[in-house]
Parts: C-alpha cells; sequence; structure tokens
C-alpha cells in the first residue's frame, strides 16, 4: 500500500519561500516518477515539477521554473518542493504524487507532468500567498 503524506503548506507574503516534504512508505520503483501537483479553486490540477529517480531527471512547469526545485532523498524516502519567490498565482493546494508505471528511460515533460500518468495521491497541503 502506498502512501504519502505532505507537509510543510502556509501562508506566506509574496516573495517568500516555503519547503513542502513528502513522506513516502510502500513505493520503491527507482525507474518511476513522483511529483507535485497543486489545483487553484475552480481550475484543474496542474503539474508544478515531478522527478524521474532513476539518474534524477527533473522537470518544472514554465511558470515556476527558477523559482521552483523538486528533490528526493532516497533514504528517508521523501520527496521535496522548494518554492521561492512565491506569488499570489502560486496560490493552492499542493499534491505529491507517485506513479507505478515504469519508464525505462526518462519520460518527456509532458508525459512526468501529466496527473493522468500518476496513480498515488497525498492528501494535499494549501499554499497562500498574499501581496
Amino acid at each position: 500500500q502506498v502512501q504519502l503524506v505532505e507537509s510543510g503548506g502556509g501562508s506566506v507574503q509574496s516573495g517568500g519561500s516555503l519547503r513542502l516534504s513528502c513522506a513516502a512508505s510502500g513505493h520503491t520503483y527507482s525507474k518511476t516518477c513522483m511529483g507535485w501537483f497543486r489545483q487553484a479553486p475552480g481550475k484543474e490540477r496542474e503539474g508544478v515539477a515531478a522527478i524521474y529517480a532513476f539518474g534524477g531527471s527533473t522537470y518544472y512547469a514554465d511558470s515556476v521554473k527558477g523559482r521552483f526545485t523538486i528533490s528526493q532523498d532516497n533514504a528517508k524516502n521523501t520527496l521535496y518542493l522548494q518554492m521561492n519567490t512565491l506569488e499570489p498565482e502560486d496560490t493552492a493546494m499542493y499534491y505529491c504524487a507517485a506513479e507505478k508505471d515504469v519508464h525505462w528511460v526518462p519520460p518527456s515533460a509532458l508525459t512526468a507532468l501529466s496527473p493522468l500518468q500518476y496513480n498515488y495521491w497525498g492528501q494535499g497541503t494549501q499554499i497562500t500567498v498574499s501581496s
């Protein structure tokens, strides 16, 4: 049973930083992706950042490139999202996700950032950025 538990959400002013953590249990597929997604009220869930564990390829949505950094600590089975220079447009519920499909080569960004690719989801953590 795969379980993903996010933490680190909260409220911050524009320009501030936050770091999200996702503790994963039961997920040991190295040739798969894990990612961060977000969903704002009235909007579809969108991919923010993803990482292909085998080799460490990373993928980012254009809106967060240069501001967000995804990383993972395999020893701790934990996924992180460092978010800097936060903007009000970053306000959303943020979800950690993991897939079970194996990729023998790093997937495309389109694949890695697609919510449809992911099978396991955390409960979400709210990020609110005020101007």
